[in-house]
């Protein structure tokens, strides 16, 4: 049997047939050769393509009901298919969604994300400079993690992904203790026993990332169950990226989540590319994320996720749904990563350099700026003296941070920390280990 390989002009898929001189035992399986076979999908535009986003389904909806948190889940399934957002084309709030955050409220999410960003670029520079091995913005993404962060409580349990950092931020961490870890010195809270942004902050209720993907939505879950089997009020709230939808363990948390209906809200951000692969890779030009919980019986909202305010109201009404007790929630955030993956990663190779500004749910900094300078609360002056200081705050934190040492000059984390923090009582062989090495 052999496997021939057609691409498709009118989908721009590829097409396999198989054919075999004997598919007396395959005709159940396969398709006839006067059949379509099955599609491997492709994005509209590879590079040197004009960008094409008309076939996502992007009409944002400010008239998007709002129903009442504690809804049957079916109430909310109508919203697995539309785009929730607040903010219209002209920067203002409209709609039954529109949190009515105060203006310092407005403010508040714009400096964390703008802080968020400028956050970003300086680490970049430093792996770019051999100062650390591995970094990974969230540039266009910044919206997704500040909002939720201020919509939940400090209380409240979070499993992010590694493009979440605006988290700490709204919680806020210490940027020098961030910079440590990302540096891998002697300060780093994780002994550099992680990559960088790879963070982890019990005190902050941050749960450790982890490489490996969609570990924390289970995990999510089970917090969240065990915080309702104890009586307690405090919730968890989980984030992955579209083509980790594709893992096992995310059907494993959504079934978990609906049986013992979990306090949890379980988000997919939908940014549109994994490292290289796009996310109709993951199914989704066969349905939105967001109506993946639909077959689970779970409430489903389809969020702008370029929308600070957006984000804000789904988060707060999911939190809001999850601590009443009427279960879990999976939200779907459609936004972009405007940059690479990761500092491993070209996307110039497999998609148009114009995409990221083509993007037509536009920047969320941008959009929650212009919103409070049409309320009159905000101008270009204030924002050009918030990017200095801000510029000025990663600088100086980052000047102390490189006093505690650099992945390339150290000093680095004590040799006999890798002993640690592993066993409650270390065994024969790594006494033995840690005897042989003189520490």
């Amino acid at each position: 049997m052999r496997v021939e390989i057609t691409k498709s002009r009118k989908n721009k898929g590829i097409n396999a047939h198989i054919c075999s001189q004997n598919m007396s035992d395959y005709m159940t399986r396969a398709p006839s050769s006067n059949t379509p076979g099955f599609t491997v999908p492709e994005p509209v535009a590879r590079p040197g393509d004009t960008p094409d986003f008309s076939g996502l389904g992007l009409n944002p909806d400010t008239l998007a009901t709002r129903p009442d948190p504690v809804c049957p889940a079916n109430d909310t399934h109508v919203l697995a298919n539309t785009l929730i957002r607040v903010l219209d084309d002209e920067h203002c709030a409209q709609g039954e969604w529109n949190p009515e955050l105060s203006a310092k409220q407005l403010r508040e999410g714009l400096h964390l994300m703008l802080k968020t960003r400028l956050y970003d670029e300086r680490m970049l520079k430093l792996q770019r400079q051999g100062k650390m091995s591995f970094y990974m913005k969230s540039m266009g993404e910044e919206a997704v993690a500040v909002a939720a962060g201020l919509a939940l409580q400090a209380q409240d349990m979070l499993f992010p992904s590694y493009r979440q950092q605006g988290l700490l931020f709204a919680r806020d961490r210490d940027m020098v203790e961030m910079m440590c870890h990302c540096l891998s010195n002697s300060r780093d809270n994780l002994k550099g026993r992680q990559l960088p942004v790879h963070y982890t902050w019990k005190d902050g209720n941050f749960f450790s990332i982890s490489g490996n993907l969609c570990t924390q939505f289970p995990q999510a879950v089970g917090w969240a169950m065990a915080s309702a089997v104890q009586g307690k009020d405090a919730i968890a709230a989980s984030w992955i990226g579209d083509g980790t939808t594709a893992e096992g363990d995310f059907h494993g948390a959504c079934t978990l989540a609906s049986v013992y209906n979990a306090p949890v809200i379980l988000n997919v951000v939908n940014n549109q590319w994994a490292i290289s692969s796009f996310s109709g890779i993951a199914g989704s030009e066969n349905a939105s994320f967001a109506a993946r919980g639909i077959g689970y019986g779970l409430a489903t909202l389809r969020v702008d996720g370029n929308d600070f305010l957006a984000v804000f109201a789904a988060t707060k009404w999911a939190a809001e749904r999850a601590r009443s007790g009427h279960g879990a929630t999976l939200i779907e955030t459609v936004t972009y990563r405007a940059d690479a993956h990761s500092t491993s990663d070209d996307p110039g190779r497999y998609r148009p350099k114009e995409e990221a500004t083509a993007w037509p749910l536009g920047d969320p900094i941008e959009r929650l700026r212009k919103h409070l300078i049409a309320l009159g609360e905000w101008d270009e002056k204030r924002h050009e003296a918030l990017s200095e200081a801000l510029t000025k705050e990663v600088l100086a934190s980052y000047k102390k941070a490189e006093s505690f040492g650099t992945l390339r000059e150290g000093p680095l984390s004590p040799v006999p920390s890798m002993f640690e923090d592993v066993y409650a009582e270390q065994p024969w062989h790594l006494r033995r280990q840690r005897q042989d090495l003189g520490v």
